[in-house]
């Protein structure tokens, strides 16, 4: 094989990894299979059958061709995205399978080659510091020494970033090496004419290098459409949520009870309650943002405490303190309304002598700290457990925090039965005209 047939068959070789990549990133099973990052026993061998099937075919091919098609076996990159993707079980079922053409040729080295690299796979995914890390794979690693000693994590993904390099250029080596001393028991791209280059010699790992690469980036691209057009639906279903449930028909009703009442005792305070109202009422009906300051989340609390204290008269105390830098940061619109509304209804309307809610807001370190109080029954520790995921407004808000800031947030709830309710929230600090503020 002469040099430029040979650098053809390796840049041939990119090419039908990149379209097998993406045919199956088009495939919606494959999809579902790309974003779950646990997966049951039985979507892991499915997830091996899937990918033995595809480029299993492209071994036989090259084998029915008689080494015709030699850029069509994939086999020892399928075998290791297999165990990345799955683990040890994917890994080592998937290069069992792909193997499987090459045995029947008495290539017999193929097996042994192929399953030890899917397990090498699985081993890279179980020593991932973070699972996204092997979707953030680089064949250019940082080579910057200092990532190395410091103290944060940077030094860890580092790396970790170049065992994954080093395990993906061994695993080529021994197929080179096998191939070398048992020709004809194990199929390998490499020069076979006297004396070759090194530069001919070193193609061979920067394409099996880039053959695993190049699937990951496609992957990965798709799996953050989807998280994309999942979270879209999540913030559009939680507006939603969030005109149905966290101002309440309850609510509206004892209101408007309230003002019948008080038009005949207090004309003034009628009038003033209904302003309220239509302020709250305006805000929810008219097109929400994903993002408000602070100070008009705070504007609209204040309109609705006003009218749960003319309701409960000196039962309700409110105590508000909010650091003046943190009024014009930018929190999620409505984030602390149903928490207030959670005091009300829960903490303090079961309570006979009624008792005070507080709220807290200050910037410390770049992030924006909230809190919301009440000295209230509290809650029993049972129904704690699962209130982030059974709350009504607090899931509401826990879930919307999830979409907006990922794993960059805190919600922390506290509760004593008897003694009152403690909600804590941390977000990062986000100015207007910042990322969070179109």
């Amino acid at each position: 094989m002469a040099l430029e047939q040979y650098l053809i068959v390796l840049l041939l070789k990119l090419g039908v990894v990149t379209l097998l990549a993406s045919f199956l990133a088009r495939s919606g099973a494959f999809q579902r299979m790309l974003m779950r990052e646990q997966r049951t026993l039985n979507q892991r061998l499915l997830l091996a059958l899937s990918l033995a099937s595809i480029f299993g075919t492209g071994a036989a091919i090259r084998i029915v061709t008689r080494g015709v098609y030699q850029a069509v076996d994939l086999g020892l990159e399928a075998s290791l995205l297999a165990g990345l993707l799955g683990g040890y079980v994917t890994g080592l079922l998937a290069g069992s399978l792909i193997s499987i053409p090459a045995m029947l040729k008495h290539e017999y080295l193929t097996l042994p080659l192929l399953a030890g690299a899917g397990a090498l796979g699985g081993l890279l995914r179980n020593c991932a510091p973070d699972p996204e890390l092997i979707w953030r794979f680089s064949p250019f690693p940082d080579l910057r020494i200092h990532r190395y000693f410091r103290r944060d994590h940077q030094h860890v993904r580092a790396a970790f970033q170049m065992f994954f390099l080093l395990a993906i250029l061994s695993a080529e080596f021994l197929r080179l090496a096998l191939d070398r001393i048992s020709p004809g028991w194990i199929f390998a791209i490499r020069p076979r004419w006297s004396h070759p280059h090194p530069l001919a010699e070193a193609a061979v790992y920067v394409t099996t290098v880039f053959a695993v690469t190049l699937p990951l980036k496609i992957w990965n691209n798709t799996r953050t459409e989807r998280k994309l057009e999942e979270q879209q639906r999540l913030l559009i279903q939680a507006r939603l949520d969030a005109l149905s449930r966290q101002i309440n028909p309850h609510f509206l009703f004892n209101t408007l009870n309230t003002v019948s009442s008080l038009i005949r005792t207090d004309p003034d305070q009628a009038r003033a309650v209904l302003y309220k109202l239509s302020n709250i009422l305006r805000r929810l009906l008219r097109k929400h943002d994903n993002f408000n300051a602070l100070a008009e989340e705070l504007e609209f609390i204040d309109d609705y405490l006003s009218i749960e204290m003319v309701r409960f008269g000196e039962k309700l105390r409110f105590d508000k303190q909010v650091d003046a830098a943190a009024l014009d940061r930018l929190v999620p619109s409505m984030i602390l309304q149903p928490l207030v509304e959670n005091s009300v209804r829960h903490g303090l309307s079961r309570k006979i002598e009624g008792g005070t809610i507080r709220l807290r807001a200050r910037l410390r370190h770049g992030r924006l700290h909230l809190l919301v109080e009440d000295d209230g029954v509290g809650i029993s520790e049972e129904r704690l457990a699962t209130l982030l995921e059974e709350g009504i407004g607090v899931s509401n808000v826990n879930e919307r925090l999830k979409v907006l800031f990922g794993s960059d947030y805190r919600m922390c709830i506290d509760s004593k039965p008897g003694q009152g309710t403690r909600v804590e929230i941390e977000i990062p600090e986000l100015q207007p005209g910042g990322p969070g503020g179109a």
